[in-house]
Parts: C-alpha cells; sequence; structure tokens
C-alpha cells in the first residue's frame, strides 16, 4: 500500500534540524526522516482487531510537529518506528477479527487513536483505564502492539496517511448516515477540544480567552457552544479569515495579533476585560485581571508566555497546544497568581449529562444532532500530493488554510 511514513535515522534527523530553517523542504524531501512509498498493509494483531481502508486521514498539528522535528525527545519511548503517520481518521472496515461482535465489514467507522489497556488486550486495565481515563494509560508501551500512544506512531497499527490502518474493536465508533466524512475526520481534533473543555468548564457569568484561533482553538469555541456554555469568549486571532470562522462556530469578540506587539495587545485584552496593563523594566509587561478560564491552543513559548500573563488571579490556565521544551517563558505569574495549570492530552472518559460516556460518543452525537465542522476544512490533497500539503501547512497563512486531509479513492 501507498503511505507516507516516519522511520527512525539519526543522521536525517541532524541534517532536517540543521537545513530545515535554511529551507523547510529539507524536513520532509529524501534527506529527511519523512518518506512517501509502498509498504506492506499492517496485518490484525488479534481477534479482536479490524483494518480499515481509510477513507480521509487528517492532518494534525502534532504531525506538522513531528515533521518539522520540533516535539521532546521525550515522546519517542511511546513510538515505535517506522510508523505510519496519521491518527485523524474515518474509513470503512474491510477485514475483521473472529471475535468482533459490535462492527461488520462495510460499516464507516471512526478509530479513537489512543492505544490503551482495551485495545492493547492488557486485562485487567491498569488503574487508569479502569477510571477511563485513557488518555493517562500506564502502558503504552506493553501488550500484544509495539510502543506507541495513538494510531499513527505505532509501527504495527499503521496510520491514516496510508491506504490501510488497523484498530481495537474497543477504539471503534460507527459514524451516523447523517455525517459527512469531511466532519468525522475531525472528531479527534473536536474531541481535544471537548476534553479540555469538559474538564475545566467555566462558569457562565466567567470570561474565557482562548489563545489561538487554528483547527484547536477553534474546536475549544465549538465544544463551549456545543456543550451550553454561555460563558463570554474573546479569541486572539493572528487573521481575519480565522477570526471570521471563530466568530461563526460562537466567539463573542476577536482581537487580531499580528500586527500587535505585547503591550499594543494586552491594552486590547485589557479594555474588553477590565484590566490593567503594568510596565517592567524589562522584557514583556505585567497584567492585572484576564481571563477567568484560559485555553492556551498554540503550544509557543510565546503563546504560553502570553497565557500566563492574562490569566486572572486565582484563574485557570488549560494548555491544549503541544507545547514541548520552552526556553523563554516567565512562570513567575504561576506562583504571583496562584494559578491553576491544567494539561489535556487527547480525549477520554467524560460525565455528560450525569452518565459516564466516551469523548467521541458525545462528539458523534453532536454531529449527528447537526454539528458541521466541514466549513474547517478548507484544503485536501492526494496523498502523492504530501510535500505540497506539507508546506502548505508550513505556512497556512498564506492560504487561508484552517484544517486540511488526505484523501482516498
Amino acid at each position: 500500500m501507498k503511505a507516507i511514513y516516519f522511520e527512525e535515522s539519526i543522521p536525517r534527523y541532524i541534517t532536517s534540524k540543521l537545513l530545515g530553517h535554511i529551507n523547510s523542504s529539507f524536513y520532509y524531501n529524501v534527506f529527511s526522516c519523512i518518506r512517501y512509498g509502498d509498504i506492506p498493509e499492517p496485518k490484525l494483531p488479534g481477534k479482536k482487531w479490524v483494518k480499515i481502508k481509510t477513507l480521509m486521514g487528517g492532518i494534525c498539528g502534532s504531525d506538522i510537529n513531528l515533521i518539522r522535528l520540533h516535539d521532546s525527545p521525550s515522546t519517542s519511548s511511546y513510538a515505535s518506528f517506522p510508523f505510519v503517520i496519521g491518527h485523524e481518521n474515518v474509513g470503512i472496515i474491510v477485514e475483521k477479527g473472529e471475535e468482533v461482535k459490535n462492527f461488520d465489514i462495510g460499516d464507516r467507522v471512526v478509530a479513537d487513536p489512543v492505544l490503551s489497556c482495551n485495545a492493547r488486550d492488557i486485562y485487567p486495565p491498569c488503574e487508569y483505564c479502569q477510571r477511563w481515563e485513557f488518555s493517562q494509560c500506564k502502558n503504552f508501551t506493553k501488550g500484544n502492539i509495539s510502543p506507541g500512544l495513538i494510531i499513527g506512531s505505532c509501527k504495527d497499527t499503521g496510520g491514516s496517511w496510508g491506504e490501510y490502518y488497523v484498530a481495537h474493536e474497543f477504539q471503534l465508533f460507527k459514524v451516523p448516515e447523517n455525517v459527512k466524512n469531511e466532519t468525522a475526520v475531525q472528531i479527534q481534533p473536536f474531541c481535544d477540544g471537548l476534553h479540555a473543555v469538559m474538564r475545566n468548564y467555566p462558569e457562565d457569568d466567567d470570561t474565557v480567552i482562548v489563545i489561538g484561533a487554528g483547527s484547536v482553538g477553534i474546536n475549544v469555541v465549538s465544544s463551549l457552544r456545543a456543550l451550553g456554555s454561555k460563558a463570554r469568549i474573546i479569541v486572539l486571532a493572528r487573521y481575519k479569515f480565522q477570526g471570521e470562522i471563530a466568530k461563526y462556530y460562537g466567539a463573542d469578540e476577536i482581537i487580531y495579533t499580528k500586527n500587535l506587539d505585547t503591550y499594543s495587545l494586552y491594552k486590547k485584552v485589557a479594555e474588553l476585560t477590565d484590566g490593567e496593563v503594568l510596565k517592567t523594566i524589562l522584557g514583556k509587561p505585567n497584567f492585572v485581571g484576564g481571563g477567568d478560564v484560559v485555553f492556551e491552543c498554540v503550544g509557543s513559548d510565546d503563546s504560553v508566555d502570553d497565557a500566563l500573563k492574562l490569566t486572572k488571579a486565582g484563574g485557570k490556565l488549560v494548555l491544549v497546544g503541544l507545547i514541548g521544551e520552552t526556553k523563554k517563558v516567565d512562570w513567575t505569574p504561576l506562583w504571583f497568581k496562584e494559578l491553576k495549570v491544567s494539561g489535556t492530552n487527547s480525549s477520554s472518559g467524560e460525565i455528560y449529562k450525569g452518565e459516564r460516556k466516551r469523548g467521541y460518543e458525545i462528539a458523534l452525537e453532536f454531529m449527528k444532532n447537526g454539528l458541521d465542522l466541514s466549513p474547517l476544512l478548507t484544503h485536501t490533497f492526494r496523498l502523492k500530493e504530501y510535500r505540497k500539503a506539507i508546506e502548505m501547512n508550513f505556512n497556512k497563512s498564506r492560504y487561508r488554510l484552517i484544517k486540511s486531509a488526505f484523501i482516498f479513492d
């Protein structure tokens, strides 16, 4: 089958690291760890697994971070090489193991990519999986498959940047007939936002600040509104096209950051939150007031630094963007303002309307009842166009790209 995969190679890694900042093609050309070509189709690892023919494979910001080698090396313990990239998925079951009971060949499904105890046939499950905290599983390196946090980082499962991938029955959810592929393929990033919001749900009279209006930030906004939140939502977006779609999904105010220095940005936030900007001897200004809950959805040093300052004293900062190693984040506001900081990873079990449900179940209910994420999917590519797809994701603003995906016949 045709696939885009990541090959472990120290010489290629070093070459990309050294030359990628000079010419971005070194992150995906013949000298990189990114390969495109024919590889064997993944085999069913067990009797409770299915093989899925890919219909669409989403391009996630974490995939782009992987290609640009921005991820912390600490995550390499939870991967096995070479692996086919891609965890955002929708496809058709074409083969199933003899113990698969609730799904049939021909079913259109999405797979929760998290490879926790149940997917690894580890029984009894670890303490976290027993509590439905699947993203905190202790056994991402154990069980009947190779190490991997998710489909798309495990050499045995394949990924959605390939023509086929495999998934355990526990990971599968049927897609309702009225839900388009263009929406279904975005269930994973929506569930990332949903998980972050449900674990850090604001009061109706709170002010929420969402830093970043890419796919992650907009899915935080759409999750808040889908869940019925009446909180005031202020979104910090770089570009007008991002702000317009954030408004479409329920943002109240947009602050455009592209041409603002830090002081001017803080002044605009102060005007909307009754805050105050305080100059310092050196460096960024301080900020008094701000958001009751701040969702940081970019994952850069600057955005985390801003998020710490723009969270009001005693407030909550939720790190949704995949921040790795930091070099210039000033953590002083964390202790000075006694902030509560929460991390968030993928999706898990949630309490919804008094019942315990998995995030994918809740999301599919919203989608069945009319939540349409297809306006976010601004670009699609054939797999052989992977270099174009990667380059356009490196330069989202130039192409007005919010979300993109590979499409398959």
